[in-house]
C-alpha cells in the first residue's frame, strides 16, 4: 500500500484514473479546497484534525492537511518501456529523498519511464511520493530482477544505453545521443557498478566548471535530462 501526503502528490493522484484510493484523510480546510478545485473523490473523505495526521505520519511531514492510503501503480513490461523515446535507469539509488527528486525532474522531461531493481530501490510511497510531488502519476516505475539483463533487453530493442559516470570519455554534452535513449544514474558514492557499466554502450560525465566537480544524484538527473532532451530535439 502506498501513503501518499500533500497537496500536490494527493492532487495528482486523485486525477489518475489508474490510482485506485482504499482510504482519504482530510481536514476540513482541505475538503474546501478539493471542493473549490473541483477535484472528484472516489471515496468520501474522513474529515480529520491535523494533529490526527501528525500521528499517522510523524510531526515532521509536512502533509498540509492531506492524506490517502492507495495501491501501487502497476509496473510496466520492459517490453512497453523500451518504446518509449527516453528512459531513466537507476543503479541501487537507495535515499528515497533523491528518488523522489528525480522522479519530479523524469515528469518534468517527459521520460516514459524509470528502470530500477525491486531490491535495493526505496518503494513509491511516503517521503518518495512528497518529494516527487506528484510525478508518480506520470513517470511509471517498472521493477527488474536483474538490472543489467534489463539493459541488455533495452539495447537488443534499439536503445542507446548511456551511462553516467565521473571516468566516463566524455563530457555528455558532446556525446552523441538519439532515441530511444536511457540514461544510467548511479548511487551517490558508489556510482554505477561494474557489470552496469560494463552493459552501457557508453560512459559519459558532466563536467562542471567549478571548484566543487560533484552534484547530488537528483541534480545531476535533472541536469542529464536536460542535456538529452535538447540533444533529442536537434536530432
Amino acid at each position: 500500500m502506498a501513503l501518499l501526503y500533500g497537496w500536490h502528490t494527493v492532487a495528482e493522484a486523485l486525477a489518475n484514473p489508474k490510482r485506485r484510493f482504499r482510504r482519504i484523510l482530510a481536514t476540513e480546510n482541505a475538503v474546501n479546497r478539493l471542493a473549490e478545485e473541483g477535484l472528484a473523490l472516489p471515496l468520501a473523505p474522513e474529515v480529520v484534525r491535523p494533529s490526527e495526521i501528525d500521528k499517522l505520519l510523524g510531526p515532521d511531514a509536512v502533509h498540509q492537511g492531506l492524506l490517502a492510503e492507495a495501491d501501487h501503480l502497476p509496473s510496466p513490461p520492459l517490453s512497453k518501456v523500451a518504446k518509449a523515446d527516453l528512459v531513466l535507469v537507476l543503479d541501487q539509488i537507495t535515499d528515497p529523498h533523491n528518488v523522489g527528486a528525480i522522479v519530479r525532474s523524469a515528469a518534468a522531461f517527459a521520460v516514459g519511464a524509470i528502470v530500477t531493481t525491486a531490491r535495493h530501490s526505496p518503494p513509491a510511497t511516503g517521503v518518495l511520493a512528497k518529494s516527487a510531488s506528484g510525478g508518480l502519476e506520470h513517470v511509471p516505475f517498472c521493477l527488474v530482477q536483474n538490472l543489467s539483463r534489463a539493459l541488455t533487453e533495452l539495447k537488443d530493442n534499439g536503445m542507446l544505453v548511456v551511462g553516467l559516470d565521473s571516468e566516463g570519455a566524455a563530457d555528455l554534452e558532446d556525446t552523441p545521443l538519439r532515441a530511444p535513449l536511457a540514461l544510467v544514474l548511479g548511487a551517490e558514492g558508489k556510482g554505477l557498478r561494474q557489470l552496469t557499466r560494463e552493459t552501457c554502450d557508453v560512459l559519459a560525465r558532466i563536467d562542471l566548471p567549478g571548484v566543487i566537480k560533484s552534484l547530488n544524484v537528483s541534480n545531476a538527473a535533472a541536469l542529464s535530462l536536460g542535456m538529452a532532451r535538447r540533444a533529442l530535439k536537434r536530432n
